[in-house]
């Protein structure tokens, strides 16, 4: 499962492939194309038990002959691989053994069995000395749990490997993680880590068997619009050279980013609606589309709204292209939701802003942790005294 510099491991092709196979936007032409695909995938790596889970929800047809096949290949490859580690075992030292043990951990993640590979993972371990080696096992199961979008696994490989990089380990691979790492907050809706994750990998990025450099800048540019403030966004993003040597390579997304940056509200929304298919079709942002509208939506109206202490309802609908009822619509729920601070006057068809004191805010903060670090001194002086 070793990705090559720019190539995609093949697994993680196939479960994007799978994805869009039953996606209801997908087009029925592109459907016929993508099964062909998944077919031979599934034919050339001889995955059994995922043929078998996908004629049973009737995505592929059933091949009897072809099923048994596979099966055939699978059982005389395990045996070429058992007698391969019991010759190492016998005849051959401590490294050989690992080399077998981990070429059968290979070959149960390139057949799609996700239990027996992480228990042949685990033996191959206990063979592993080298720091380095041992997160590289942790990598192949952490692109196991994103075949199976298994977050738990992938949680507790995370965490596995931040602890093997306290015994040591190099920069490539902690740069490597970090992009792992950022892809699994991403997936479980933690857009600011994740953008903080991948904007420290932007300089350093090897790795290619998750997903391109292209789709990398994608996620980059998404999650960061709606985590960083404007002066950042500035500095790590809109100016990032490596950032703008990409950018207009993805459809709508140089747009996007620009128009947002320099409050160009309606070219921003039309360019907007351009990236939604790409969102929609993306196996690690679709879950969370619904979610991620409405929090560009409420960066990009707040944005609007910080330049003016009261503005006409008329004015903000001209500025974004839309009707006056629309707005009013969008900005009531937004309100109502707590994500904006303003207030409607519907007679007069006036927005009026009421930001909250930072000063305040700052100071009621400081009371409630100074109460807390208070009682926390006596409970301890309670303590100290018995």
């Amino acid at each position: 499962m070793e990705g090559q510099e720019g190539k995609q491991e093949p697994h993680l092709a196939l479960a994007h492939k799978l994805f869009l196979l039953t996606h209801a936007d997908v087009d029925d032409i592109d459907k016929v194309r993508l099964r062909e695909e998944v077919s031979a995938s599934i034919a050339s790596n001889d995955m059994a038990s995922l043929y078998e889970s996908l004629v049973s929800a009737s995505a592929l047809e059933a091949d009897a002959a072809a099923l048994e096949a596979m099966r055939g290949r699978i059982g005389e490859e395990l045996k070429k691989l058992d007698d391969k580690i019991a010759d190492a075992e016998e005849n051959l030292g401590e490294s050989e053994v690992r080399e077998a043990h981990l070429a059968k951990s290979l070959f149960y993640i390139r057949i799609g069995d996700k239990d027996k590979a992480l228990e042949q993972l685990k033996v191959t371990e206990g063979k592993t000395v080298a720091v380095g080696q041992k997160m590289d096992l942790v990598f192949y199961t952490l692109q196991l749990g994103f075949f199976y979008m298994d977050f738990d696994l992938i949680s507790k490989s995370i965490d596995k490997a931040k602890n093997l990089f306290e015994e040591g380990g190099d920069w490539e691979r902690k740069n490597r993680l970090k992009v792992y790492e950022g892809l699994y907050c991403m997936s479980t809706r933690n857009f600011k880590k994740a953008a903080s994750l991948f904007l420290d990998s932007i300089s350093t990025f090897t790795t290619y068997e998750l997903f391109p450099y292209d789709t990398f800048i994608f996620y980059t540019v998404l999650t960061s619009i709606i985590s960083l403030d404007r002066v950042s966004l500035k500095q790590k993003v809109v100016d990032a050279p490596e950032i703008l040597a990409v950018i207009g390579k993805i459809p709508h997304l140089s747009d996007f980013m620009n128009c947002l940056y320099g409050c160009q509200y309606k070219s921003f929304f039309a360019a907007f609606s351009g990236l939604t298919t790409q969102i929609k079709l993306d196996r690690y942002l679709q879950p969370h589309f619904r979610y991620y509208m409405r929090e560009i939506r409420t960066v990009v109206y707040s944005q609007f709204l910080e330049s003016y202490k009261s503005v006409t309802m008329e004015a903000m609908a001209t500025a974004f292209g839309v009707t006056v009822e629309f707005i009013d619509l969008e900005l009531s729920r937004f309100i109502a939701a707590g994500k904006l601070h303003c207030k409607i006057d519907k007679v007069a068809g006036v927005l009026e802003t009421n930001r909250p004191d930072a000063k305040n805010a700052l100071y009621q903060a400081t009371i409630k942790q100074g109460d807390f670090l208070l009682n926390r001194i006596q409970k301890l002086s309670r303590v100290i005294d018995l």
